[in-house]
């Protein structure tokens, strides 16, 4: 009777503990990245915006909003011809996550996207937010 209350009680211990943290932040934004770039490209609205932050997601409460905004406002993103990763950098210890996005469009003229990424509480990341520069040297973040 005792192994079996020992039992359950190191279960509950090991479903009550804090998500673990991210293996490798770095990769684990960029793939975050990879698969939002991805779904844009193709047009697939609930893959995108499955990607943004609560943060986000409270500025454009549904997918269309959302994809139309990346239309409107992050053409070179939306519409990447080609795309390359550049520095990034950790904050609070991979709480945040700035990755460098070296971006060509459609048109062939570069840009630079900073994109933001969140930790959630799940152990995931977010993209949070996008600057763009419209430029193709990495000046770094």
């Amino acid at each position: 009777m005792s192994v079996r209350f020992a039992s359950a009680f190191v279960f509950l211990i090991l479903l009550s503990a804090p998500p673990s943290r991210a293996q490798d932040p770095v990769l684990e934004a960029q793939a975050v990245i990879s698969e939002q770039i991805a779904a844009l490209m193709a047009d697939d609205a609930e893959k995108a915006y499955s990607h943004a932050s609560p943060g986000i997601r409270s500025l454009y409460p549904d997918k269309e909003r959302f994809l139309d905004m990346v239309r409107k406002s992050y053409e070179p993103v939306y519409q990447a011809g080609s795309y390359a990763f550049g520095r990034s950098k950790l904050v609070g210890g991979g709480e945040m996550v700035l990755q460098e996005v070296l971006i060509t469009d459609p048109k062939g003229k570069d840009w630079t996207a900073i994109y933001e990424l969140r930790l959630m509480d799940d152990g995931s990341y977010k993209v949070n937010g996008v600057r763009m520069l419209p430029n193709s040297t990495s000046t770094g973040i």
